[in-house]
């Protein structure tokens, strides 16, 4: 009997989407190489190098994934991430040379998720990107038969099945990381988390650099939520281990 599926059958199985990844370097032979090794993994990646470039291409080709240099020409990568912020909720991995902790904070303060710093190993870059795609983000996404409860914190609504975060009632503009970093938080709200466990969550357990990548990100999330850390209300420190929910 012949097992193999007609024509027809085929057509109609359906196709995994190819995740949207885009490549912003000026060095152009770095960027050729990059994006090989993107597209050797399954990625359809696109290849610009000045910001204004960037800009261009993340309005028209909605990526899933954008890999920031911060040294461009025409404009620099923290405005670049800046402004793609105002439009996209994409994963953005801010790839830098220079070394001060200063640059890395200010580029994840406009809205970045991850960084790499040169020079880096490009299967490393490409396993950064994989690592953040298996991080669900789809707020639209029909709810499985295992849906979890939104969770309320006095004024703090936590949605995770819908990827929704609401305060008083109103949406709270998060990114991608501080939403997962809150669903986390507010999935097990008695736990308190240490850093390295909340990266194995959300970074994934192979991420390597420094681990006070979380206070910044939670730094940013307790601003939009009004959170004084003195008095944190939904994002408490546990002294000498990490964080955990607070009651609101």
């Amino acid at each position: 009997m012949n097992s193999t599926p007609s024509p027809r059958a085929a057509a109609e199985a359906p196709v995994e989407p190819v995740a949207r990844v885009l490549v912003v370097e000026d060095e152009k032979a770095l960027a050729g190489m990059v994006a090989a090794y993107l597209s050797q993994a399954g990625f359809d990646a696109t290849v610009v190098h000045t910001g204004p470039e960037a800009i261009e291409a993340a309005r028209e080709q909605s990526p899933d994934v954008v890999i920031l240099d911060l040294g461009l020409p025409g404009l620099d990568g923290i405005e670049v991430c800046r402004q793609i912020r105002t439009f996209s909720d994409c994963y953005i991995l801010v790839v830098t040379a220079r070394k001060d902790e200063i640059d890395t904070l200010i580029g994840l303060s406009v809205g970045a998720d991850d960084y790499i710093t040169k020079p880096f190993s490009v299967r490393e870059l490409v396993a950064r990107v994989q690592a953040v795609l298996r991080r669900p983000r789809t707020a639209n996404a029909a709810p499985g038969p295992t849906r979890q409860p939104a969770r309320q914190f006095g004024d703090l609504l936590v949605d995770s099945d819908a990827h929704e975060v609401r305060l008083g009632g109103d949406p709270v503009a998060l990114t991608p990381t501080e939403r997962d970093l809150l669903i986390t938080l507010a999935a097990r709200p008695t736990m308190a988390f240490s850093r390295r466990q909340l990266i194995d969550e959300i970074w994934g357990g192979g991420w390597v650099g420094d681990e006070h990548l979380v206070d910044v990100h939670i730094a940013h999330l307790r601003r939009k939520l009004g959170d004084d850390p003195d008095t944190a209300r939904y994002v408490v420190t546990v002294r000498g281990i990490g964080y955990r929910m607070g009651k609101g």
